[in-house]
């Protein structure tokens, strides 16, 4: 019986032992089954030796905000955290406009017939 192996170097199929067709490239089999160990560069707990209560970073929000866009105040929700909503809401609205009406410029200038002089 004959075996291959795909050879990196000519990038074909060549003959080889079957110990070597068995344990394709980047497959080894002498290799420890076990992880390597985690290098990072602050101290890290695991999630195992933090204990039975998580630290999370900051304050839950959560309420406040269900509070907030659940009141039915006749704000839509877009606008409900007042002056900042509105800025973003108005400036895209002036960007949408404004790309709409330099596309059809742009259209309207690659209609018109070149010159030739």
């Amino acid at each position: 019986m004959t075996y291959y192996k795909f050879s990196g170097f000519s990038q074909r199929l060549t003959g080889s032992a079957p110990a070597t067709a068995y344990s394709p490239q980047g497959l080894r089999s002498g290799l420890p089954a076990e992880p390597p160990t985690m290098t990072f560069a602050t101290p890290t707990k695991m999630v195992s030796e933090s204990g039975p209560m998580v630290e999370y970073l900051g304050v839950n929000k959560v309420p406040y905000f269900q509070r907030l866009f659940q009141t039915s105040d006749g704000v839509p929700v877009h606008l409900k955290r007042g002056v900042p909503d509105r800025l973003l809401y108005r400036t895209t609205v002036a960007l949408t406009v404004g790309g709409a009406l330099y596309c059809l410029m742009a259209l309207y200038i690659a209609a018109q017939p070149k010159k030739t002089t």
